[in-house]
């Protein structure tokens, strides 16, 4: 009996394995066509022939071509979040308090990871996307001003904070536009440099709204 449960382990391990490895490489390789041809000139058979999968194996992974591009985007968004939240906390560790010093040490980290990944950015805000994609952007990017309030511990009740905050989110994204944008990674390391430089600039503006105490109610 244990040996056949043992078994059963170790083909189910192969399996999820080998799942696993096929969603990876049907991604790696709709990154690269998407990227060239765009996601309407883009093609099942382009994928899997560079994949070295099939059609069938597309189909039970990932649905269709749509679903296939939100995954591909959905991979990028989390690895995007991981190493901003990674940063986040290496500077918790070194000592890091302030609110604004630790969305800086996420927003640097954030922005040098662009540059590796300036064809996805360019193909998820600049080409064309599935029916349905730019929703999903807005949702996400909702999401992403909820978690930078939380990150500066700004009360959402205030207008001017709600303001202040989707302005500095939105000030992230369009960095990352214009370094991907960008003719060389050196290019791509001063704009990165220059961005985080006027974000600095902005902090004793922001801070004044964004920390200020709320006036009591005149009685």
């Amino acid at each position: 009996m244990a040996t056949r449960n043992i078994g059963r382990g170790r083909s189910a391990g192969r399996q999820w394995g080998s799942t696993e490895q096929t969603r990876s490489q049907l991604l790696d390789a709709a990154r690269v066509v998407f990227a060239q041809r765009g996601f309407a000139e883009a093609s099942v058979s382009d994928v899997v022939d560079r994949a070295g999968s099939s059609v069938g194996s597309l189909y039970h992974h990932f649905g269709g071509k749509s679903e296939l591009f939100t995954a591909l985007w959905e991979r990028y968004r989390d690895e995007q979040h991981d190493i901003a939240a990674s940063a986040v906390a290496d500077a918790k560790d070194s000592g890091v308090t302030d609110p604004f010093e630790l969305f800086e040490a996420g927003a640097r980290a954030y922005l040098s990871a662009t540059w590796p990944n300036r064809d996805l950015v360019k193909l998820i805000h600049d080409g064309d996307t599935p029916p349905g994609f730019q929703r999903l952007l807005r949702q996400s990017g909702k999401e992403w001003v909820k978690s930078n309030f939380r990150l500066l511990g700004a009360a959402e009740n205030k207008p001017v904070n709600r303001v202040l905050v989707a302005l500095l989110t939105s000030f992230m994204g369009e960095a990352r536009r214009e370094i991907a944008s960008a003719r060389s990674a050196k290019e791509a390391k001063q704009l990165s440099e220059a961005m985080m430089d006027v974000l600095h600039r902005m902090r004793a503006v922001i801070e004044a709204d964004l920390f200020a105490e709320t006036p009591a109610p005149t009685p």
